[in-house]
């Protein structure tokens, strides 16, 4: 196993009292409950700031999840690219979906816990729509998809709800795009809620 902060004891319960400490310092707030399920594929809204990543670290440390997050390749060049893996990071290049996509799923079948995260907007700025991987991920690993959330307006991070994925994306994207309706980002007007 690759070495991660997962695996170094020294440090991790240190990050999670730091975690814990500004979490009570800023007034931030951890809600919702992790599903009994041991693999799921997380996702997390809205994204349109670097805090975003910082609070969602938060939320994984507070909750003692051994997580792997997806994240564009470009963000894994010196000189922070170490730093980006050690916490869990695993490069994507988009130019590969469906490769990432057939990985990832092939990963779900073959392990008995693994917890994959990633932004379903999958930029910071604004997106004409919702990437589909985290989707097609679910569906061929055959595992839920948990919704978590950032929301600036209650200043909670957090779960709110599982949803199973039936394999119409047409009619499965709306309904977990709803959870999100009432949350607000950091910038709100670069936040979309439009199906891929």
């Amino acid at each position: 196993m690759p070495r991660t902060i997962y695996n170094t004891p020294i440090l991790r319960p240190l990050i999670c009292w730091l975690a814990k400490l500004g979490f009570r310092l800023t007034g931030w707030q951890l809600v919702g409950q992790l599903p009994a399920e041991k693999k799921y594929v997380i996702i997390v809204a809205p994204h349109t700031s670097n805090w975003d990543f910082l609070l969602g670290l938060c939320f994984v440390f507070l909750h003692q999840i051994k997580l792997t997050f997806m994240a564009k390749h470009t963000i894994f060049a010196f000189p922070f690219g170490g730093l980006i893996r050690w916490l869990g990071g695993m490069p994507i290049v988009r130019s590969s979906h469906s490769n990432v996509v057939d990985a990832t799923a092939q990963a779900f079948r073959d392990s008995t816990d693994l917890v994959v995260a990633m932004s379903p907007e999958g930029t910071r700025k604004k997106a004409e729509r919702w990437k589909s991987g985290f989707y097609w991920m679910a569906c061929k690993g055959e595992v839920p998809i948990v919704i978590g959330f950032i929301d600036y307006r209650t200043r909670q991070v957090g779960l709110c709800g599982i949803f199973y994925p039936t394999g119409d994306i047409d009619a499965d994207m709306p309904k977990i795009q709803a959870f999100y309706r009432d949350k607000t980002a950091r910038y709100p007007d670069l936040f979309t809620l439009d199906q891929a």
